[in-house]
């Protein structure tokens, strides 16, 4: 592997600040989930859509007690809105999903649209919608139209808006470094296909649920592809010089990555190795991985 690089996509959301409260659009104003961490950066990106003065919500936050009064905030100070019209959720992780219970706590009950992921909605409450691939979802100022993009989870959907050309991308593309594919709803074959997806869409700009948007939209879904092919091409080498131990190859392939982020890199190359084994071009041998001849 010394010939080639060692990543392509750089950075990570370690120490990334954003406003709390930020105007990106005439119809998109993002309200910080109050969540920071490793992999969530400043926080989860919410969405106030449209120009109405009943805005829709795309996706909730996790819930936290301070993220409140900052939505209320943007609502009456940025949209001049008097409630939501509804929320519209990309999946169902907790910092997405999160926030239901406490906004319809606040702001009354309103639908909340999304595809089902049964066992996962419960926060979602009796409010759900259930959409799909293709719903189009309207609101003064703003057309959405659901895309159905799994492998982060597998009931991933991003939402084109029509009046941009923009592109929200929840968890599948992210503003700073890469995503997680999970072991539990998460496959790499399928995100590389939404990446494709995505890509064939031709966005201007990305609105991503962790970091800022992104102006060279189709640049960086490019650059996600080519990432994750270069990784698969590092697993394949080491697959191929008999290296078939997660944890070495997470030591070898992310020796510039602090250690504590070695167990989620882990869980990305063993999203790797599941593909491979779906292509038939690698098989499991208990805690071991070995390619196939």
């Amino acid at each position: 592997m010394s010939d080639r690089p060692t990543r392509i996509v750089q950075g990570n959301m370690i120490g990334l600040e954003m406003p709390d409260i930020d105007r990106w659009s005439d119809r998109v104003v993002t309200v910080l989930g109050q969540n920071p961490g490793a992999f969530t950066g400043p926080g989860t990106n919410t969405y106030l859509v449209g120009t109405s003065r009943r805005p829709l919500l795309l996706d909730s936050g996790q819930g936290k007690a301070e993220y409140l009064p900052l939505l209320q905030q943007a609502m009456r100070e940025e949209c001049r809105a008097e409630g939501l019209s509804e929320i519209v959720l990309t999946h169902a992780h907790p910092d997405h999903i999160g926030g239901c219970p406490q906004i319809h706590a606040a702001l009354g009950h309103v639908p909340v649209q999304k595809k089902p992921w049964p066992g996962m909605d419960g926060a979602a409450g009796n409010d759900l919608v259930a959409i799909d691939d293709g719903a189009v979802i309207e609101t003064e100022g703003a057309t959405l139209e659901a895309v159905y993009t799994p492998g982060h989870a597998q009931d991933h959907l991003c939402y084109w808006l029509r009046e941009e050309r923009a592109l929200f991308t929840g968890d599948v593309v992210l503003g700073v470094g890469t995503t997680v594919i999970p072991e539990h709803g998460g496959d790499l074959l399928d995100y590389m296909n939404s990446l494709r997806r995505l890509l064939a869409l031709e966005p201007s700009v990305i609105y991503p649920a962790h970091g800022p948007a992104i102006r060279d939209a189709c640049g960086k879904i490019r650059e996600y592809i080519a990432h994750r092919e270069l990784r698969e091409q590092q697993i394949v080498d080491l697959l191929a010089q008999g290296i078939g131990d997660v944890g070495e190859m997470v030591e070898r392939m992310y020796a510039d990555v602090p250690k504590f982020l070695h167990p989620a890199a882990g869980t990305s190359v063993r999203s790797h190795l599941r593909k491979l084994e779906r292509e038939g071009r690698a098989r499991r041998d208990g805690e071991r991985w070995a390619a196939t001849s």
